[in-house]
């Protein structure tokens, strides 16, 4: 199967679902030179069952990567280290994915291409899974990033996360309040100044619902 493209026509990316093992590789490139620059260990990206692999380009050259797991059934990496915190998740009825394998080249311009991938993850989990919840793990300080910028909250302590070598705290973000702020805010990077989040950067909601229909499985 081809691979799937949506064109951020507004800054002349590329967003792509990897299927192809040269898609893989290249995200695991990307994030891995990304990674270590900051001292942190990552293996490569593999295709796994309830995952997907999102890639941002630009020109041809890589530009960034984010994984999204659903929860399936099949355990995620939040399990490792948060089983009771994800586990309270599910007792509640929460439906939750869990983004990881997340790298932006600081040298594009960053917060349109974060934004654009995390809105496709977002139609991923919201739209054509019917999820409730994102959860994922971060270092404390790059915490206050995913705080500040997209709503997240702290639900678990600092532990360390062998797959990384570093700390790391566990983060939740409901998808309700991400359904807001596309409302509010999606499609209007002109008012980024008034609103100091991502949001602004994200797709308008009416785009939004355009893509998740071409993301929709053909039958």
């Amino acid at each position: 199967m081809a691979e799937t493209q949506v064109f951020v026509q507004q800054q002349n990316y590329k967003i792509r679902l990897a299927q192809s093992t040269r898609s893989f590789t290249s995200a695991s490139l990307l994030v891995k030179r990304m990674y270590l620059q900051k001292g942190y260990a990552v293996p490569n990206i593999q295709k796994l069952p309830d995952h997907i692999t999102l890639t941002a380009s630009q020109n041809g050259v890589e530009a960034g990567t984010i994984t999204l797991g659903i929860d399936a059934g099949n355990g995620l990496q939040a399990d490792v280290n948060y089983k009771q915190e994800v586990n309270q998740l599910r007792a509640e009825g929460r439906r939750y994915v869990e983004l990881t394998k997340f790298a932006v080249d600081q040298t594009v311009g960053s917060k349109p291409v974060l934004a654009a991938l995390f809105h496709i993850a977002y139609i991923y989990g919201r739209k054509l899974q019917q999820q409730t919840d994102v959860v994922i793990e971060v270092t404390p300080k790059h915490a206050k990033f995913y705080k500040r910028m997209l709503g997240f909250e702290q639900i678990g302590s600092e532990r360390l996360n062998s797959r990384v070598n570093t700390t790391g705290v566990l983060l939740r973000l409901e998808i309700e309040y991400v359904d807001r702020q596309i409302i509010l805010w999606g499609g209007k990077a002109d008012q980024a100044l008034k609103e100091r989040s991502l949001y602004p950067y994200f797709f308008s909601k009416e785009d939004g619902e355009g893509i998740a229909l071409r993301l929709l499985p053909t039958k």
